[in-house]
């Protein structure tokens, strides 16, 4: 589910190419989360990095997470009976 998450959030990814040349990438209503790199691969790895830190931060902290494409990640706690 994690995995398919990120994918749903990459898809809607907008890419910058910036004056000197490297890239910028920054995806819409997750605040904070970018990326930047050299080339579009390396864009793109260094916000998926961001995008996984920016995620486990906000599951711990219990955070609701923005559902991406009908992709909806939160923990359920589970009751003992």
């Amino acid at each position: 589910m994690f995995l398919r998450y990120c994918e749903a959030a990459l898809k809607q990814t907008q890419y910058k190419q910036l004056e000197d040349k490297s890239w910028f990438a920054e995806i819409e209503g997750f605040e904070g989360v970018w990326g930047n790199g050299d080339t579009v691969e390396e864009c793109r790895t260094d916000l998926l990095e961001v995008l996984e830190e920016w995620i486990l931060l906000k599951l711990r902290d219990g955070d609701i997470l923005p559902i991406v494409d009908g992709v909806e990640l939160k923990i359920i706690e589970e009751v003992e009976v």
